[in-house]
């Protein structure tokens, strides 16, 4: 099948592109000059992907996705990290693992140090706050660096198929991918039937969602050669609560 290129837009015409699509994607260079990230840096950061725990919660048995997952604030224009906590959906927004605590191992100090990762997390947390109309909001944001590999022949990027994630605004970007086929990103309207379909495939670029108006989902890879993988970092910045089982 071939793999549908992506519609990219400048940096300026983030914000209009989301506020019209509910998405807006960035191509690497752009996220580049956006984040003020060097390729030094990004390369750096990328390393940090190949030592990443299972991941035990699977429901249908796989072995295809390792992670880690770690939680942030952003206030007072400042990004800080919280006491490791649980991930934890409503069955609402994850019908496969929602309603239970998901307790991952915790992104590495070594990798939360590292001048990318913070420049990434302070410039989500302030589009978000621009697109949001108020740039004094407090955001709480989850990080997750996932890799989904062929090791079952068979990798599923999202289990949970087509959904929303509880949240604001949801940031996916493509760290690496090798040696596979398939990945196709779909989003769509939720309320509507429009939708667009592509592939991320050039490390670093990046797909910023709406997520109050639009679902997403990725379809599953396979190997092109003996075995291969797809890294991602998601981000998602929630209005002044995390989700959990109490709010």
């Amino acid at each position: 099948m071939q793999e549908l290129t992506p519609r990219y837009s400048e940096i300026s015409d983030i914000k209009p592109s989301v506020h019209k699509r509910g998405f807006c994607l960035l191509d690497a260079a752009r996220v580049i000059q956006w984040t003020d990230c060097s390729k030094e840096e990004l390369h750096d950061l990328s390393t940090d992907w190949n030592d990443l725990p299972i991941d035990k919660y699977l429901k249908d048995g796989g072995h295809y996705r390792s992670r880690r997952h770690s939680s942030f604030i952003f206030e007072n224009n400042s990004v800080t990290q919280v006491p490791h906590r649980a991930h934890w959906q409503s069955v609402d927004y994850n019908a496969l693992h929602g309603g239970i605590e998901r307790w991952f191992e915790p992104v590495l100090a070594t990798t939360t140090i590292k001048p990318a990762w913070y420049k990434i997390l302070y410039k989500m947390a302030c589009i978000a706050g621009e697109l949001h109309g108020d740039i004094s909001t407090k955001w709480c944001i989850e990080a997750h660096q996932f890799r989904i590999d062929t090791t079952d022949g068979i990798g599923r990027p999202t289990p949970e198929g087509a959904h929303r994630d509880g949240v604001n605004f949801v940031a996916v970007f493509m760290v690496d991918r090798k040696d596979i086929k398939g990945g196709e990103t779909r989003v769509f309207d939720a309320n509507g039937p429009c939708g667009e379909r592509f592939t991320l495939n050039e490390p670093w670029s990046l797909l910023l969602l709406d997520d109050t108006r639009v679902i997403h989902e990725s379809t599953p890879i396979q190997p092109l050669k003996t075995s291969g993988y797809r890294d991602t970092l998601v981000l998602t910045l929630r209005e002044n609560y995390f989700q959990n089982p109490t709010v």
